[in-house]
C-alpha cells in the first residue's frame, strides 16, 4: 500500500472516530444500545440455565441434555425424579419468571414515557393492586359468583379478572392525573396512592370472608412467588404478556415523540390518543396476567428501566427490549435467591425485590427531587 494510501486510510479512520464522539456527545447512543441488548441476551440465556440446575435437589441438566440428544437414553441418563424435578417444576417456574420479569418491566418502561415521568411504575400507581383486587376477587368469590365464567374461560379466567382490575384502575389514574392534556406528577403519585389503599381494603374485605384455605394461599400470593408455577400457569399467562410485548415496540416511535408534550407529538403526525389507548390496554394486560400468576412484585418496573435508561438513554426503540432482557433476568435471579437462601423453604420473591427496589427507588427520589417539583 502506497504512503499516500495508507495516511488517507489513517485520515478516514480518525474521522470515523471524530464522528462517533461526536455523535455519542449529541445523545446518539444506537451503537451502545445495540450492544448492551446482545450483552442482555446472553445473560438471560445465561441465567436460565443457571435456573434450571440451581436446586434443593441436585438433578443434573448435562445429564438431560445427554438424554434429549440421545447420547444415552432416559433411564442411562436421568432417574424419574430428575425428569419431574426439571421438566415440570425447574423449566415452567423459569419461563415464567422471564415472561413476568419482562411484563413488569416493559410495563413500568411504558408508563414512564406516557406520564413522562420516571416514576411512574404499575406496582407504584396502584395499577397492581387494582390487578390483585380482580385476581382476589375471583379466587374468594370465584365458585359462588362467576361459575358460568369459569366454564367459559377456564384457566384463563383469573388472568382475565386481574387484566379488568389493572384496566379499570390505569384508565381511573390517567383520567384523574391529566387535565387539558397535561399529566401532573404530583396528582399521578397521590392519586395511585389513594387508589392502591382502596384496592387495599376491598381486597382486604374479601380476606375477611374468605376459608382457611383461601387465606393461606392469598396471604403468600400477596407477597409474589413463583413456587407454584406449573405449565397451566404458563399456558394462562404467556398468550397475554406475549401479545402485549408485541405490540408494545410499535409504541417506540409515539412514545418518543411523547417525551415532548402532547400537543408537539400530534404536530409531528402521531395518534396521541390512539397511542395512550394501546399503552394503556397493554400496560394492563401484562402487569393483570402477571399479578394473576406470581402475586405482588414491586419495583421491576420502577428500577429496571431507570438502570437502562442511565446506561443508553430515554430511547423506547432499545429501551423497551433491553427492560424486558434484565426485567426477566432480574427475577430469574431473584427466584434463585428466593429459594436458595434459607432451604429447604422458599423465601417470597417479593420480599427479595423489594429489598433491592426501595432503596434504589429512595435514590431516584433524591436524586431527583430537584427537577421534579417533589
Amino acid at each position: 500500500m502506497r504512503p499516500s494510501e495508507m495516511a488517507a486510510g489513517n485520515g478516514d479512520s480518525r474521522s470515523r472516530s471524530i464522528r462517533m464522539k461526536e455523535s455519542w456527545r449529541a445523545g446518539d447512543r444506537s451503537q451502545a444500545a445495540r450492544l448492551l441488548i446482545g450483552l442482555l441476551v446472553i445473560l438471560a440465556v445465561v441465567t436460565f440455565v443457571a435456573s434450571i440446575m440451581t436446586g434443593a435437589a441436585d438433578a443434573s441438566l448435562g445429564n438431560l441434555l445427554r438424554w434429549l440428544t440421545g447420547t444415552e437414553t432416559a433411564e442411562q441418563a436421568l432417574s424419574l425424579r430428575d425428569r419431574i424435578i426439571i421438566l415440570d417444576i425447574r423449566l415452567p417456574r423459569a419461563v415464567l419468571g422471564l415472561l413476568v420479569g419482562a411484563a413488569l418491566a416493559v410495563s413500568g418502561a411504558v408508563m414512564q414515557g406516557l406520564f413522562r415521568n420516571p416514576l411512574a411504575d404499575p406496582g407504584l400507581v396502584g395499577v397492581s393492586s387494582g390487578a390483585s383486587l380482580g385476581a382476589v376477587l375471583i379466587i374468594v368469590l370465584g365458585s359462588n359468583l362467576f361459575g358460568p365464567v369459569f366454564a367459559v374461560f377456564g384457566f384463563y379466567t383469573l388472568p382475565i379478572a386481574a387484566f379488568f382490575g389493572g384496566l379499570g384502575t390505569t384508565l381511573l389514574l390517567y383520567r384523574i392525573a391529566t387535565r387539558s392534556g397535561q399529566t401532573s406528577v404530583a396528582t399521578m403519585l397521590l392519586a395511585g396512592i389513594a387508589l392502591a389503599a382502596l384496592a387495599g381494603a376491598i381486597t382486604g374485605v374479601l380476606i375477611f370472608v374468605a376459608d382457611d384455605q383461601q387465606l393461606r394461599d392469598l396471604t403468600f400470593w400477596g407477597l409474589g412467588s413463583l413456587a407454584g408455577a406449573s405449565w397451566t400457569k404458563v399456558l394462562a399467562a404467556a398468550p397475554i404478556i406475549v401479545l402485549s410485548l408485541l405490540v408494545v415496540p410499535f409504541l417506540a416511535r409515539g412514545l418518543n415523540a411523547l417525551t415532548l408534550g402532547e400537543a408537539a407529538a400530534f404536530h409531528m403526525g402521531v395518534p396521541v390518543q390512539r397511542l395512550k389507548n394501546v399503552a394503556i390496554v397493554s400496560v394492563a394486560a401484562a402487569t393483570g396476567a402477571s399479578v394473576a400468576v406470581s402475586g405482588g412484585i414491586g419495583f421491576v418496573g420502577i428500577v429496571v428501566p431507570h438502570v437502562i435508561r442511565l446506561v443508553i438513554g430515554p430511547d423506547h426503540r432499545f429501551l423497551l427490549p433491553a427492560s424486558a432482557l434484565l426485567g426477566g433476568t432480574l427475577l430469574i435471579f431473584a427466584d434463585m435467591i428466593a429459594r436458595t437462601i434459607v432451604p429447604p423453604a422458599e423465601l417470597p420473591i417479593g420480599i427479595i425485590t423489594a429489598f433491592a427496589g426501595a432503596p434504589f427507588f429512595l435514590w431516584i427520589l433524591l436524586r431527583g427531587r430537584s427537577h421534579m417539583g417533589l
